[in-house]
């Protein structure tokens, strides 16, 4: 069953799910099929072909195989993921009682992925769903102003690498050596402070909205409320911050001028992704394709196993943010 998640982005509502039929075996695609497939989530932003027999990770990579051959692989994650397979990880580490909050992936690297896969070998017992969002509807459903300013600004991303919460180092850049991870930050836009105590400190300034590049659609492409510390549970935030200090946050996010993103400026966002997102509970063998910059995604809280793989695909680079320094419109005459 091959499954439209998304009309076109001037639909002010999430749609409903239309489903058809999918040839049922992934290694006898044939091309045409492949090109059907990336059609459709080039014109709906994402994908969901059901039937499929995938058993296992080997089974994952003969479909990643069949639609993509340039895999990305990741670099600068967030938390924790396990190797599965060529180009092929798992879902990333995080409680499973708490939501992942809507976000792009890798979007705040210099080289994202502009495709994601989503394989379910084994679908939670209750809850646990891959939820999405129309970025193109959720960036017209944010105020005017909100948008202007982080057009202008961009947006920032902190991060601090204790060792203890979040991705390591290693698990981060693939190395601890501090001259490698200096030399990576330099290639890609991120400014280093190493502590006393040997953690790292990082910032980097990206773009908030870009311009999908193959339909000219202007899409609400970042992370900034899911890696906000406002985004976090309360206890956790404040367990945090007595922990490693306000500075020293696992991460955090600003306004690309280095001002702090108000609570309510992050709720506003959240509330935006809500209004567009449609949710579809997994099935074993369902594969979903998304297209990562035109549409956003999370995972809602789950009880019982969960083993959904992903594989990064495409790699793009975002647009250049615009300098904080640059006059606002706001203040010009």
């Amino acid at each position: 069953m091959l499954s439209a998640l998304f009309r076109k982005p001037q639909t002010p509502e999430p749609t409903a799910i239309h489903e058809s039929a999918a040839p049922p075996n992934p290694a006898a695609w044939p091309d045409s099929y492949r090109k059907e497939l990336l059609d459709r989530v080039a014109e709906h932003g994402a994908v969901l072909v059901g039937g499929l027999d995938l058993r296992g990770a080997a089974d994952a990579e003969t479909v990643v195989r069949k639609l993509t051959d340039r895999p990305v692989r990741e670099t600068e994650g967030f938390a924790p993921r396990e190797t599965r397979g060529e180009g092929l990880y798992s879902s990333a580490t995080w409680p499973a009682n708490q939501p992942m909050c809507m976000h792009h992936e890798l979007s705040y690297a210099r080289r994202c992925p502009r495709l994601l896969l989503f394989a379910c070998l084994e679908p939670p017992t209750g809850g646990g769903a891959t939820a999405l969002a129309d970025a193109a509807a959720v960036l017209e459903a944010l105020p005017a102003d909100l948008v202007e300013r982080f057009e202008e600004e961009g947006w920032l991303l902190e991060r601090s690498y204790n060792g203890e919460i979040g991705a390591t180092l290693p698990q981060a850049f693939g190395t601890e050596d501090r001259g490698a991870v200096d030399a990576y930050c330099r290639t890609h836009d991120i400014e280093t402070a190493w502590q006393p105590d040997g953690t790292l400190r990082t910032r980097q300034r990206r773009a908030a909205v870009v311009r999908h590049p193959v339909s000219g659609l202007r899409c609400w492409f970042n992370q900034i409320a899911f890696l906000n510390e406002w985004t976090m549970a309360p206890e956790v935030r404040e367990f945090l911050i007595e922990e490693y200090g306000p500075n020293g946050l696992p991460f955090t996010t600003r306004y690309g001028g280095g001002d702090p993103v108000p609570r309510d400026v992050v709720e506003r966002i959240n509330e935006a992704y809500e209004g567009a997102t449609v949710r579809r509970p997994w099935r074993a063998g369902d594969l979903m394709i998304v297209d990562n910059l035109r549409t956003a995604h999370g995972r809602e809280a789950y009880t019982g196993p969960r083993d959904v793989l992903v594989a990064m695909a495409e790699p793009i680079d975002p647009v250049d943010p615009p300098s904080p320094d640059r006059p606002s419109r706001r203040t010009e005459s």
